[in-house]
């Protein structure tokens, strides 16, 4: 039998209003996970986030983390998790080791086991000579820093990160990003963001909302790889029309990308097409497969043919 999950999600759905910002989303995350949560601007990320943690009622559906039901059992369940809003909740008036024993505190962490757990989690975020510094005299890399170890100095099991790199530099970005990977060794972990590139980077599996939707739910190395099979990148120095090309048979899909480019969505794998090229005198010149990246499969999601579409689900790493 498998170990629970540390997340289990179960049909949320929350308004405001007539608004519905959350649509009846369901997912878990499992211990190792480090699960990237897409969306555009205003799809429901921050208010699932939110729900998550225990901030935001939904209207409808459970959530369990570690087992524990957040509803029926606020306290015992938000133990077992550390939150980092998007804003992170810091006092930059106290220093960075006034601030961390403050949420030891707040964690009702034993007096005898708080300097010990504000060590530990200064250690893990490169904090360890930051202890005596005002947090609002540190770079705003370093008081993410800080927000990460408030996150974590109780060592919950699940880690919730929302936008942890808005409005840092190129170095801070990669340091932080670093760290996230460091904590998914240990931790499961859900990243919250619209940056692409930092999905790529540290997670191990992705989901896509959009417009309160759950459109997809996936490993991220099962995302990359399915959504480019049969598809193929074609040069043709002689190409038939696009009418006809479209018309033959195991085409299921062409488009256009030039005069004499071509993306062709088929199943008779290249070697036959290929054959079918050079046999009808097509003048091939370029065969590829068409390797389509994150950011281009993201826009097929939430602005393509598929936007607004229930979930898509792959196997789940």
């Amino acid at each position: 039998m498998s170990e629970k999950p540390l997340i289990a999600a179960n049909n949320l759905s929350r308004y405001y209003g007539s608004h519905c910002a959350v649509d009846d989303i369901s997912f878990e995350l499992r211990a190792g996970d480090i699960l990237g949560f897409l969306g555009p601007n205003g799809a429901g990320k921050s208010t699932t986030m939110q729900m998550l943690s225990g901030n935001l009622a939904p209207n409808a559906g459970e959530i369990a983390i570690d087992g524990i039901d957040l509803f029926d059992h606020p306290g015992a369940a938000k133990a077992a998790l550390g939150y980092l809003p998007e804003t992170p909740p810091l006092y930059k008036e106290m220093s960075v080791d006034e601030y961390l024993i403050y949420c030891a505190k707040l964690h009702r962490l034993k007096k005898s086991e708080r300097r010990d757990a504000v060590d530990l989690a200064k250690t893990r975020c490169g904090l360890t000579t930051s202890g005596r510094r005002l947090i609002g005299n540190l770079s705003k890399g370093y008081q993410q820093r800080v927000g990460i170890a408030q996150a974590i100095v109780h060592s919950p099991r699940v880690i919730i990160l929302d936008e942890p790199t808005v409005g840092l530099d190129p170095i801070q970005i990669r340091e932080i990003r670093e760290l996230m990977a460091e904590l998914g060794k240990t931790h499961g972990i859900i990243l919250s963001t619209h940056i692409l590139p930092e999905i790529e980077a540290v997670c191990n599996r992705v989901q896509i909302i959009h417009e309160g939707r759950l459109v997809y739910s996936a490993g991220l190395d099962e995302l990359l790889q399915k959504q480019h099979s049969g598809q193929y990148e074609l040069t043709l120095a002689t190409p038939p029309s696009l009418d006809s090309l479209g018309a033959m048979k195991g085409f299921e899909h062409v488009e256009a990308l030039g005069d004499n480019d071509f993306i062709v969505h088929t199943g008779i794998g290249a070697e036959v097409l290929a054959r079918r090229a050079v046999e009808n005198g097509w003048g091939l010149s370029r065969l590829t497969p068409h390797e389509r990246t994150l950011e281009q499969i993201f826009v097929d999601l939430t602005l393509g043919d598929g936007a607004g579409n229930k979930v898509h689900k792959g196997e789940q790493a």
